[in-house]
């Protein structure tokens, strides 16, 4: 249990809370490249509970403002896409992708009243689908050299999903490997080779072994949490007897993603992305390190269980995420269908809108996210005392040397399960046709 003050200050991201203080010293995701594909590319953005619109402008550049305009507050997402930005059909009042109003052609010949005139402006740059947003103070940091961002755009599918409740218990279940066993136990083991896409379906390592029986033979985890430069490294050891281990190794990126293997050829980059106090979206970036993603595959599952354009699940509270007693009975854990996205949403969002962590009871399985709460704290600690240098990935860290983070399943055959999980690492990097080397020396001669 926690209290309720402390509740507060690791869930709120307003402008000025504690843990948005964080979240803005952070890159985060703002939209996928797709919502800008159409004739008009400007979208409605909320972000961190700011409302703002993006928009490319005639030059191709992106640029994240206001939704508002300065003058009476009319909405920019209708306003006028010319003259390289965006201007406000009520008056014509004209700004640029920084949000500098260049032109009020209403007013008096020769005002230069505009030049006073400035609305909210975040930088914006896009990394493989995804279009992110720097909202805090000061230059944005460099990006990390993750797997997701150093693959080329072949190699990596983005998509989103919407989930109703705060970000924290969205980004906590990632981080939760004793989870799987139950919420996405599947009383029945489908063909491996139709796993395409899916997470939890492929085959246990190097084995015959499905994940979904292992998985649901052997629910009693051993977790380690270790704390890594991207934040914490963790890992599952479920024991097979006779002296083998699966090691499965996932990671919490800070301040709000997570990195887990969907199969020996994929991993999985998702960040946890607050659009307010009681809403997230999560983005996902299906990396591969094998053959190019095939992307109208993956979009097409996705799709079949989200609508667009606002990328929320069909299933959800509203009709019971799709809950059947008979499939509970003789398939799924949760009865509520294949998809463990679904599962996870209605994990998080039966927590409420913000879980009350007052009333909840952490075990042992939990190690991770009661590290990662303290690293939380620490870096709400720190802004607060001015030491950004403090925060993870800050501080003169070169984030060109911050690779992976390694997210992948193994098995041990003699117990020696480190050695096994990097030779798993090594082989899937060395087959890897783009450079995937976590040697630094490697890569800055590639």
């Amino acid at each position: 249990m926690i209290s309720q003050e402390l509740n507060e200050s690791l869930t709120r991201v307003g402008k000025g809370r504690d843990a948005g203080e964080v979240l803005r010293r952070y890159w985060q995701p703002a939209a996928l490249l797709d919502e800008l594909s159409g004739a008009r590319p400007v979208v409605p953005v909320r972000l961190l509970g700011e409302d703002l619109v993006l928009f490319r402008d005639s030059q191709g550049e992106l640029g994240l403002i206001g939704r508002h305009c300065p003058h009476r507050g009319a909405d920019m997402c209708f306003g006028r896409l010319e003259d390289n930005g965006l201007r406000c059909p009520f008056h014509g009042w004209h700004f640029d992708r920084t949000g500098q109003c260049v032109e009020q052609p209403g007013e008096p010949e020769g005002s230069r009243m505009h030049e006073q005139i400035q609305s909210t402006a975040y930088p914006v740059i896009e990394r493989n689908g995804i279009i992110w947003a720097y909202m805090g103070p000061g230059e944005p940091p460099e990006f990390p050299a993750f797997d997701c961002f150093r693959a080329p755009e072949s190699h990596v599918f983005a998509f989103k999903g919407l989930w109703q409740c705060n970000w924290l218990q969205a980004m906590e279940v990632g981080i939760d490997p004793a989870h799987a066993s139950f919420l996405h136990r599947f009383l029945q083991d489908e063909d491996p080779a139709d796993s395409y896409g899916k997470q939890f379906r492929d085959r246990a390592a190097n084995t015959d072994i499905p994940m979904t029986k292992l998985l649901r033979d052997f629910p009693r985890p051993e977790i380690l949490a270790e704390e890594a430069d991207h934040g914490l490294k963790i890992t599952a050891l479920r024991h097979l007897g006779e002296g083998s281990t699966h090691v499965r190794i996932t990671n919490q990126i800070f301040p709000g993603a997570i990195c887990i293997p969907m199969s020996r050829e994929m991993t999985i980059t998702q960040w946890h992305v607050p659009i307010d106090d009681t809403s997230c979206y999560w983005y996902s970036m299906f990396t591969s390190f094998d053959k190019p993603v095939d992307k109208d595959l993956m979009r097409e599952q996705r799709l079949k269980e989200h609508r667009l354009p606002d990328y929320a699940p069909l299933k959800g509270r509203h009709n019971n995420y799709g809950f059947d007693p008979q499939e509970q009975a003789r398939e799924t854990y949760t009865g509520m269908g294949l998809d463990i996205n679904v599962h996870d949403q209605w994990a998080v969002e039966s927590q409420g809108a913000v879980q009350d962590r007052t009333q909840e009871h952490l075990g042992k399985t939990d190690i991770a996210i009661i590290r990662y709460r303290r690293q939380l704290r620490a870096a709400i600690q720190a802004v607060k005392e001015g030491r950004d240098d403090a925060l993870p990935m800050h501080g003169g860290l070169d984030l060109a040397t911050v690779f992976g983070p390694v997210s992948n399943d193994s098995i041990a055959q003699d117990g020696d399960w480190q050695r096994a999980a990097v030779e798993a690492d090594l082989e899937r990097r060395g087959g890897c046709p783009w450079n995937a080397s976590v040697d630094a020396s490697v890569d800055a001669k590639a």
